[in-house]
């Protein structure tokens, strides 16, 4: 079925080949990716188990004013997590580098043509406002489990079944964790993904070295930002069974941008924007 958002269209995708540094303002470089492609791996392609959105900081955005004077600024680009596509991070920054030489009559201006641009590429409605969301301060009650002195052996691909509650009894908990030990791989160009990942959950206490396991098997796949987190959640709910549950990943800046996927179970209040210390 076709619609004002039809990728069929697409160019080629511009990973792991020479680009020209674009001179001119081409929405054409925008690369959507059916997100049906990953999902249906983790058999949710028909119907989502969770609600979501992928946050992307912009750190090198420029155009020229109306008398042809640079201007320079920084976005939060917010994709939500049931568009058809995702947009290719090399294809995004491309897209951005050919504002550098277009005059526009102002910001606002600039801001409305890349939420237009996005939202045909994405198939949905994506936000896009100027500016960056603060640092990351330590989460209130929030734990690291990036200090337990285990073994692991196991570096890809994702192991679901390194996931376990802990055994001794039903008892509900409320929890929040985090790890900055994430990390997969380009599934094209087959450089390193570097992130912190923060869970926060309530059900069944998960078995926090059995979780750090899992997290670690990511460390030789090869999988986009945001399938890997969706990954993480189906995994968390099919081993674990916990009744809400919410998961946000922060990847290192690459090219002048950084993704921040969050999915979570129905209903669930999104995570306050932050920024991470080594983005």
């Amino acid at each position: 079925m076709s619609s004002e958002f039809d990728t069929a269209a697409a160019p080629p995708i511009p990973l792991g080949r020479e680009v020209a540094y674009p001179r001119h303002y081409d929405p054409g470089l925008l690369f959507p990716i059916a997100r049906t492609l990953g999902r249906a791996e983790l058999g949710i392609a028909e119907a989502l188990p969770f609600t979501g959105h992928d946050r992307w900081h912009a750190y090198e955005l420029g155009w020229l004013d109306g008398r042809g004077k640079p201007v320079v600024a920084t976005a939060t680009i917010t994709v939500p997590g049931d568009s058809p596509s995702l947009v290719e991070s090399k294809s995004l920054k491309l897209y951005l580098n050919s504002l550098n030489h277009t005059r526009f009559d102002d910001a606002d201006a600039v801001r409305t043509r890349i939420a237009a641009d996005l939202s045909q590429a994405a198939g949905a409605t994506v936000d896009v406002s100027y500016g960056l969301p603060p640092m990351a301060a330590a989460a209130s009650g929030e734990v690291s489990i990036d200090d337990l002195d285990i073994e692991i052996t196991s570096y890809g691909p994702p192991d679901a079944a390194l996931l376990a509650a802990d055994a001794d009894g039903d008892a509900v908990v409320e929890e929040r964790l985090a790890s900055s030990l994430l990390k997969s791989n380009c599934p094209v160009t087959g450089q390193p993904d570097w992130a912190s990942l923060h869970i926060a959950y309530r059900g069944p206490r998960i078995d926090r070295a059995s979780l750090l396991r899992y997290l670690v098997s990511f460390r030789d796949h090869a999988e986009f930002h945001e399938q890997c987190v969706e990954r993480v959640f189906v995994d968390l709910m099919a081993r674990c069974h916990p009744e809400t549950l919410s998961v946000e990943a922060r990847y290192t800046r690459r090219g002048g941008l950084d993704i921040n996927p969050w999915r979570a179970t129905p209903a669930h209040a999104a995570p306050p924007a932050r920024r991470d210390e080594r983005q």
